[in-house]
Order: structure tokens, then C-alpha cells, then sequence
């Protein structure tokens, strides 16, 4: 009888995981247009930065020469009795400003789900028109609107009845003044808006919709469970871009206001602009332009880091 020894068992040896070699080709094709942004935004910020360290003044543009002020311009604008008002003003209208482009967008996209093919063309062609046209001319075409005498926003509403506003005057009081440049900037800002959340509402497969019809929801439950969740990543990108663009409305309110009456429609970018050119102090200018791209970039920062949260816990 033979007897056969076992050999004893030898665990197999388990291939160490091979380390991913991190490839440098994707920096290297964002190398290009990250050093033309560094190029065309770095600079004149760092520029921005330098000017507000300086005494710099209309005395400085013919001689060339420049004191070093320290931190001094920060000093005054931050001891300036006008800072806080500003400050409250430009969040505050830019509060409403983001509101309205959102609410209003997000309807106009779920509009356009809802209409056919020939009327959806239409609206999103009229969309388009409407945001390509530049700000300038379309302030100056707002301006015409609403203006004292011959405005055919005065004259349609004293047609329908709301009394003789034919010689009414929208820029005499701060609140008729922001609501006139509330409008004009939610109709510009709407169709990017409502064309980008309509892209989303497209990407949402119908039959969710279905399956929760089956299981009784109704529209309401069926838009706060399935297309509010699909959206919140493009809600909180047209948010981030929205909190910037109306942060730093300027020619809107230039044209229409120049930042009138009596400083009730000044915000930030119009107090950099009257400080920097109407007294002649660049330096201070300077520092109120620093100032409110600490506060937009402090603010973009929290929607920024919830968007990325909420595409980690999607």
C-alpha cells in the first residue's frame, strides 16, 4: 500500500495592486486656457491689488509717480459711514436679483417641457434673442420704455387705467428705481437660466414620472421627490454663476440711475466707479473693488462647497 504525503497548503500569493500612474495629459491640455485666464484675469486683479496699496490719485496720472499708502485706503473705506448701506444694498439686491432669475426660469423651463415642438422653437429662439442682445443696448432700449412724456410702458399703463402716468418718473424714489432695474436685469439674466434647466428636465426619463403616477403621487410630490433632486447640482451651478453676475451689476443701474436718487440705488460697483472718477481717488477705488471680490469670492465659496457636497451624496 502506498501511502501519498500531502503536501501542506501554501496560500497563493496575492499580486500587490498595481499603482495608477497619474497621467499629466489632462493638465496639460488645460494648460493652455488656465494660463490665458492666469493672463487675461490675473493680471488686472493683481494690478487691482497693487493700485490700492497706493496713493494714487489724478496727481499720479500726469506726474507717473505714486506714494506707497499702506493699508490706508482699506482704512478709509472700512471707517466710511457709506459702507454699511452699500454693503446691505448690494447683498440685498442682489437677493432679489437671484430670486427672481430663478423662480421665473425655472417656470419658463417647465414651459417649454410642456409645449410642442413649433412653439417651443419659437420661445427658445425669442430666449436666445434675448440674452445675446449686449446690456448696453438693451438698457438704453429699457431707458426709452420707461421714460417721462413718451414711454409706451407710461402710456400702455394709463390705457388700462392705472391713472395719468404718462409724465411719471420711475427713477424719483430708491425703491421705484431698483424695481425698474430688477426687471431689466431678471429679463436678461431668464433665458440662460430657463434654457439650462430645461437642458436638465430633458436628461429626467419620463417613466419616473409615470411610476410615481402609478403609486398616486401628484404633480407636486411628483416635482419635490424627482426633478428638484435631478436638479439640484444644475440649480446650484445657475445659483453660483447668478450670485456673481448680479453681485456686480454695473451699467444696468449706471445708465438708468448712475446710482440715484440721492445714493439710494448706489451699490458697490457704482460706489467704486464714483469714488474712483468723480473724486479722483483711484486708490480708494481700488480697495472697494478688492473688497467686493473678497465678499463675492467669501460667497460663491459656500454655494460652491454645498453644489460639491451635493454631488458627493448623489
Amino acid at each position: 500500500m502506498l501511502l501519498v504525503k500531502a503536501r501542506p497548503h501554501v496560500p497563493e500569493r496575492t499580486a500587490a495592486p498595481r499603482r495608477r500612474r497619474r497621467s499629466w495629459v489632462p493638465y496639460g491640455l488645460l494648460l493652455p486656457a488656465a494660463a490665458l485666464l492666469g493672463l487675461v484675469l490675473g493680471y488686472p486683479l493683481v494690478r487691482l491689488v497693487v493700485i490700492s496699496l497706493q496713493q494714487y490719485g489724478l496727481r499720479s496720472l500726469f506726474t507717473g509717480t505714486t506714494g506707497f499708502a499702506g493699508w490706508d485706503n482699506y482704512a478709509a473705506v472700512l471707517g466710511d459711514d457709506q459702507l454699511l448701506p452699500v454693503l446691505a444694498r448690494s447683498v440685498g439686491f442682489c437677493a432679489a436679483l437671484v430670486t427672481g432669475t430663478l423662480v421665473i426660469g425655472f417656470g419658463v423651463a417647465l414651459l417649454l417641457r410642456r409645449l410642442g415642438r413649433g412653439m417651443r422653437t419659437a420661445v427658445t429662439l425669442c430666449l436666445i434673442a434675448a440674452w445675446a442682445l449686449p446690456n448696453v443696448a438693451s438698457t438704453l432700449v429699457w431707458q426709452w420704455l420707461f421714460q417721462p412724456g413718451y414711454g409706451v410702458v407710461n402710456w400702455l399703463l394709463t390705457q388700462v387705467g392705472f391713472g395719468d402716468l404718462t409724465q411719471h418718473d420711475w427713477t424719483t424714489s430708491p425703491a421705484s428705481a431698483f424695481t425698474l432695474v430688477w426687471l431689466l436685469v431678471v429679463w436678461q439674466s431668464v433665458p440662460f437660466v430657463a434654457l439650462t434647466l430645461y437642458a436638465g428636465l430633458s436628461q429626467i426619463p419620463r417613466s419616473y414620472y409615470e411610476a410615481a403616477a402609478l403609486d398616486g403621487a401628484g404633480p407636486w410630490r411628483a416635482h419635490r421627490t424627482i426633478t428638484l433632486p435631478f436638479l439640484r447640482p444644475i440649480l446650484g451651478l445657475v445659483t453660483i454663476l447668478s450670485v456673481i453676475w448680479d453681485f456686480t451689476v454695473f451699467n444696468q443701474i449706471w445708465i438708468l440711475t448712475q446710482g440715484g436718487p440721492g445714493g439710494g440705488t448706489t451699490t458697490l460697483g457704482i460706489w467704486t466707479f464714483t469714488r474712483a472718477f468723480s473724486r479722483n481717488d483711484f486708490g480708494q477705488g481700488a480697495a472697494i473693488a478688492v473688497v467686493s471680490v473678497v465678499l463675492l469670492v467669501g460667497l460663491t465659496a459656500v454655494y460652491v462647497r454645498r453644489l460639491v457636497r451635493s454631488g458627493e451624496d448623489l
